[in-house]
C-alpha cells in the first residue's frame, strides 16, 4: 500500500452568496421615503377624493342649478303657496338644505371609506 498524498480541501459555497438580498418594505415607508412607488399610492388616494368631491359637487350643482331654470320653463309653479309659503321659497331652503346635509353626511362617509380601505393596504391587509 502506497500511503496517499493529503487531498486539498475543497470549499463548498452557495451560488446564490453574491446575489442581492431582498429587504422586506413597507408601503408605509414608502410614503415616508417618498419613493416614486410612494408617491403613486399617495397620488392614487388624492385622486380617489377628488374624484369623490367632484361628483358630489355635480350632483349639487345639477339639482340646485336646475331649480332656477325649472321657475323659468314652468312659471306657474312661483304661484303655488305651501302652509301660506311659495313653492320656490320651500325648494331653495327646506329643501336645499336637506339636500346639502345629506350629500355633506355621504362625502364624509365615502371619504372616511376611501382613508379606511388606504389604511388597510398601508396595514397590508
Amino acid at each position: 500500500m502506497t500511503p496517499e498524498a493529503p487531498r486539498a480541501r475543497v470549499r463548498v459555497t452557495s451560488p446564490r452568496t453574491s446575489a442581492a438580498r431582498t429587504r422586506n418594505v413597507s408601503i408605509a415607508s414608502e410614503i415616508d421615503e417618498q419613493t416614486r412607488l410612494g408617491e403613486v399610492y399617495i397620488t392614487s388616494l388624492m385622486r380617489s377624493q377628488l374624484r369623490l368631491a367632484l361628483g358630489v359637487l355635480l350632483v349639487l350643482a345639477l339639482t340646485l342649478g336646475l331649480l332656477p331654470l325649472l321657475f323659468t320653463a314652468v312659471p306657474g309653479l312661483a304661484g303655488i303657496d305651501l302652509l301660506g309659503v311659495p313653492l320656490p321659497w320651500i325648494l331653495l331652503t327646506v329643501v336645499a338644505f336637506a339636500e346639502i346635509i345629506g350629500l355633506g353626511a355621504f362625502y364624509v362617509r365615502r371619504s372616511e371609506r376611501n382613508e379606511a380601505t388606504f389604511s388597510d393596504l398601508l396595514d397590508g391587509r
